[in-house]
């Protein structure tokens, strides 16, 4: 006998991957209801509105991988001295614990990353900030240790920078990952696609940029 899913999980489900695959603007209540085979006063009452909704998408991530990020960031700085690449290092741990989310977990992450950055969805921003402003923090003030020679608004651009390219490469990854098959006959797995990324976002944010 299949298990029932709850009411709510199954909107979470369905409004999680057409979030993923469209985006946030795109997608409208109905199409979600349509999907989860639910009325929309079982979205009102679970979520209250659609901003709810996608606050309660990205928390069943934000929940998992914040905490994870903020116990790497720590034993790093325990360290005392490192650089740029030992940062970024410290997102390969919380992301793989994505993957008990979801099966592809650290992909529709970024995606739906990529689409609230893109969109301008402020309401994301201001609870994340809310609820994770302390990791938020710490990771900056990880990155201004590796590069105290770096400024403030020059850190605010190459971190920009660094997400486009991270949600870039995750959600294109399929399609990069046959065409370096197909025209250099390499096989790359999902998971080493961050391998080749990190060291490329830790150049960039190092680089030195002429006057």
């Amino acid at each position: 006998m299949a298990k029932r899913v709850p009411t709510q999980e199954k909107i979470l489900n369905a409004a999680e991957a057409l979030f993923a695959e469209q985006g946030f603007e795109q997608t409208s209540l109905r199409q979600i209801t349509t999907e989860a085979n639910v009325n929309l006063a079982s979205v009102n009452y679970h979520f209250g509105s659609k901003k709810a909704l996608i606050q309660a998408v990205m928390a069943r991530y934000l929940e998992v991988f914040m905490p994870a990020l903020r116990v790497e960031l720590e034993a790093l700085a325990q360290r005392g001295s490192f650089n740029t690449r030992d940062v970024f290092d410290c997102f390969r741990s919380p992301l793989a614990e994505l993957r008990h989310v979801r099966k592809h977990g650290p992909t529709l992450f970024l995606s739906l990353l990529g689409f609230a950055y893109a969109e301008i969805q402020g309401h994301l921003r201001r609870y994340t900030m809310e609820q994770f402003g302390d990791v938020m923090a710490l990771l900056l003030d990880t990155l201004h240790q590796a590069n105290p020679q770096i400024s403030p608004v020059d850190m605010f651009w190459r971190l920009h920078f660094v997400l486009g390219a991270t949600v870039f490469a995750q959600v294109s990854g399929p399609a990069l990952r046959e065409i370096a098959a197909a025209d250099f006959g390499e096989a790359v797995a999902a998971d080493q696609v961050i391998d080749r990324l990190i060291p490329f976002l830790a150049g960039g944010v190092d680089a030195t940029i002429a006057e």
